[in-house]
């Protein structure tokens, strides 16, 4: 795909867990494993939120607390820093607000936000809650129990066509905090071009996506070497 001149180059951040993990939150494997010994079927997913949404708002409650508690880490701050010289995407797959609260100002949540809560009626009114619990007997508008905006297993990610077109036509792609494990967010990196510079950094990786150079080791240290580099 070519570029006008005068474009600002453009980069896509693509960011999982291990980002927010350097921040001190845990994984949702994590988390789920060890909340009162509860399997994700309870906690995330429509069938749990109709046996007992009280127990799953507990769950995301606790979780929206602690997302809320956390700050931002060093690689967080360095991604937002890329807007001052680049058209910046984030696409990530966490559903913290860390990414936003360190100054990105263009995140695509595939799997939803902690920071809002949305009804249960067919309108899906949304609203934002920040770090604020929801309760049973909460209601939106139109009248039905709110519920995390979260995208619980068996329910389709968000942005998913809009994240590919990014990614197809972006100049530079980062990967960073995920194993590309997860899918179908992890299938995203076919659609970049072969041209385009692209980098993943994690802790380790069993196999790095053609074309991309791998730079292991923590984030926080890492990505903003990577940055630094990108913007200099």
């Amino acid at each position: 795909m070519g570029r006008y001149p005068g474009m600002r180059p453009r980069i896509v951040i693509l960011s999982g867990s291990g980002l927010s993990a350097e921040s001190g939150l845990p994984t949702f494997r994590d988390a789920a494993g060890l909340w009162r010994q509860h399997s994700w079927q309870e906690l995330a997913s429509p069938e749990g939120w109709r046996r007992n949404p009280a127990l799953v708002l507990e769950f995301y409650n606790e979780r929206r607390a602690k997302a809320w508690a956390a700050q931002p880490n060093s690689a967080h701050v360095a991604i937002a820093a890329l807007e001052t010289k680049f058209d910046v995407v984030v696409v990530t797959q966490n559903v913290d607000a860390l990414h936003e609260r360190a100054g990105s100002t263009n995140v695509l949540h595939v799997h939803g936000e902690l920071a809002f809560a949305r009804g249960t009626g067919p309108a899906r009114r949304r609203y934002r809650i920040d770090g604020a619990p929801i309760e049973i007997g909460q209601l939106c508008d139109e009248g039905t129990q709110l519920r995390p905006d979260i995208v619980w297993f068996g329910e389709m990610t968000q942005f998913r066509d809009e994240a590919r077109e990014h990614v197809a036509a972006a100049d530079k792609i980062l990967v960073v905090g995920t194993s590309l494990s997860v899918y179908p967010a992890a299938s995203l990196v076919d659609d970049a071009r072969a041209d385009a510079d692209k980098v993943l950094n994690s802790l380790e990786m069993d196999e790095v996506p053609r074309g991309f150079s791998f730079r292991p080791g923590q984030a926080t240290s890492v990505v903003p070497r990577i940055i630094d580099e990108w913007i200099s």
